[in-house]
């Protein structure tokens, strides 16, 4: 399987219990969606759409970035401005 450059790492504080979660990996950010995510809405199913078609090469990874952090905010997830990097 190829890796698929994600960028820049992102560090987001978990609604439920306040512990940071860093994404570093499109695969990481897709499993969560998949497996560990707080809600089922349209915002988390668009990620996952984008997140699927930008590991097949059909869709940039800044969209499947953009919406997975879109789903994240709407999820209740905020960024973590210390560990930003």
């Amino acid at each position: 399987m190829m890796e698929i450059q994600w960028g820049q790492p992102m560090t987001l504080i978990a609604p439920q219990d306040g512990r940071a979660e860093r994404f570093s990996t499109i695969e990481k950010a897709r499993y969560w969606l998949r497996r560990k995510w707080p809600v089922s809405d349209e915002t988390r199913d668009i990620a996952l759409d984008r997140i699927d078609a930008a590991m097949d090469c059909m869709r940039p990874v800044e969209d499947a970035r953009h919406a997975f952090l879109v789903a994240a905010l709407r999820a209740g997830f905020r960024p973590d401005r210390l560990h930003a990097a």
